[in-house]
């Protein structure tokens, strides 16, 4: 071998956010694997490394945006507010990291830019941007859902003098104060953007490529007795949500929205919009929103008067207020609408009055008006799940490449393994739970860490999904999203972004049904992998009852 590949290792981390972070940490300290990681970043973070725009912050409550597997740090950890900032979140990254040891085996600044399986060895190579190689038995790859940036296109954009930027690439120290700026974009990242600048921009300027159905996310202060109570709580946080279908901390409603009167209806909706949180409007309010047409008109309806009762001019609220139904990942945010009342505001439809083209100053729409911006920032998404594989080239089994693998859509076996692939494992890759993030990664960590223990235990050479499985899978992903709304709206997570990909790119029926099935396939023992190396044979292993 030459004299720059290095062997030794048992496995190789690609990432490290979350995902990276909690894999690194269950091979290692608790296989007691050699491992290696790289992250591309300057440090360990993921999405919270680089997403440091104005705003950001998680949509779910801090409490349960947290790892279920190192309850001494849930005892300690303090945090200011019921949702938890994009600096507060990296801390508690960062904390997680120096208290088990784990920055000694990441490699940062570093991309992978191929893996490639050797069948004869039972070995992954991987090389990086700094011209390494590494092999490796096992390829865990914790690229993230949001990591491959979409950008909008702008005719002429390179005669923009300013600044341009997007909002999963913020430079530090960039500030909008006083500045006069435009925002392309209202998602989940663009409507953060969005309540964050208005507050300090000399002038906002929000080219709406959408209307979205955004609710209260009720963020205040969260006391020291509310926190005394949720650290002597969390065991049975953690069994409420691995027996929920979106983890989120709540209980979810199993009430079907048209059993009740219309007053009802009217009154849950009204105390979920005072609680505050999207998914909690969604979920938590009746059984049936994102399923029964009739229910998610009901809730639809009851957003679209809010948006009409806070936003002051009845043409801005008009370009507010989506159509459409109310089916995407719910997203929730403190005053956007209000937002829109405000004097250094203004809101450009791009449906009606698209961008042109840039200018040496601004932007040009289709209306005449040049908008004059010293930044224009693009929260025009992410080729989410999906993308971030394209940006490596991935070969398993005859050289085959993974974009070959999933030329007609991403395939998986329960968001994991691809058949052709063996001893290398994704975590919250395509066809992964629907639900907060979490409790998702911890749970598919967990089933990593059995495959790979099992591998070890036997002496076997490696262990790949069935394509039989991966069949069984895909076909059970896309069937759970025929039975929702989800489909009849174009949405990320049907995966329409760059490329408009048709296929759902999650499970859909959430956390809960997803542990059952990891259950269920140990049970069988393993009959949806395939075992290869020596006749040991599999002992069952130990049932996913962990996080």
């Amino acid at each position: 071998m030459t004299d720059n590949v290095r062997t030794g290792f048992d496995a190789i981390v690609i990432g490290a956010g979350f995902g990276g972070i909690c894999a690194l940490h269950k091979l290692r300290n608790e296989l007691g694997l050699t491992v290696r990681a790289f992250e591309r970043g300057g440090g360990v973070g993921g999405t919270w490394y680089w997403n440091r725009y104005p705003g950001a912050m998680s949509d779910v409550d801090g409490h349960v945006y947290k790892y279920a597997f190192d309850k001494e740090l849930l005892q300690q950890w303090d945090w200011s507010s019921r949702y938890v900032s994009q600096a507060e979140n990296l801390a508690y990254m960062q904390a997680v990291v120096e208290r088990h040891d784990l920055a000694r085996d990441i490699q940062f600044d570093t991309v992978v830019e191929s893996a490639v399986y050797d069948e004869t060895d039972a070995m992954w190579t991987v090389t990086t941007s700094r011209g390494e190689r590494f092999t490796a038995r096992y390829l865990v790859s914790a690229l993230g859902p949001h990591s491959s940036r979409n950008l909008p296109e702008i005719k002429e954009l390179d005669r923009f003098e300013g600044t341009v930027v997007h909002t999963g690439s913020w430079p530090e120290g960039l500030s909008v104060e006083g500045k006069r700026v435009g925002v392309i974009g209202t998602g989940s990242t663009g409507t953060q953007f969005v309540c964050a600048a208005a507050r300090t921009a000399a002038h906002l300027t929000v080219f709406q490529r959408t209307p979205q159905y955004v609710l209260p996310s009720g963020d205040r202060p969260v006391g020291t007795d509310e926190k005394a109570a949720i650290r002597a709580g969390y065991d049975r946080i953690w069994e409420q949500i691995h027996e929920s279908r979106v983890a989120c901390g709540f209980e979810e409603s199993d009430i079907p929205a048209m059993s009740v009167s219309a007053q009802e209806r009217e009154r849950v909706f009204q105390e979920s919009w005072d609680h505050g949180n999207g998914f909690h409007f969604m979920f938590a309010t009746f059984g049936d929103i994102t399923t029964d047409p009739e229910a998610n008109q009901a809730a639809a309806d009851f957003i679209r008067s809010k948006i009409r009762e806070i936003v002051q001019d009845p043409e801005t609220a008009r370009k507010l207020t989506p159509t459409d139904l109310f089916a995407k990942r719910p997203i929730c945010n403190e005053g956007y609408y209000e937002s829109f009342n405000r004097d250094n505001v203004s809101l450009v439809s791009l449906r009606e009055n698209p961008i042109v083209a840039a200018t040496p100053t601004g932007v040009l729409t289709e209306d005449g008006v040049e908008h004059e911006l010293d930044i224009l920032v693009c929260a025009t998404g992410f080729d989410a799940v999906v993308g971030s594989y394209k940006q490596i080239d991935i070969r398993g089994r005859g050289g085959v490449t993974l974009r070959e693998r999933w030329k007609d859509g991403a395939r998986s076996y329960l968001g994991i393994s691809v058949a052709g692939f063996p001893n290398m494992f994704m975590v919250f890759g395509p066809l992964s739970s629907f639900s907060n993030l979490l409790p998702s990664i911890e749970t598919q960590v967990e089933w990593i860490t059995e495959l790979v223990g099992t591998v070890e235990r036997t002496g076997k050479s490696s262990i790949e999904t069935t394509q039989a499985a991966e069949d069984e899978w895909v076909e059970a992903c896309q069937l759970a999203a025929g039975e929702t709304l989800f489909p009849k709206v174009q949405s990320w997570i049907f995966g329409n972004s760059a490329d408009r990909r048709p296929k759902t790119i999650f499970y859909v029926k959430g956390l809960a049904s997803f542990r059952a099935k990891l259950r269920e396939e140990a049970a069988r023992g393993l009959t949806g992998y395939s075992l290869q190396g020596t006749e040991s044979p599999v002992p069952e292993p130990a049932p996913v009852t962990r996080p």
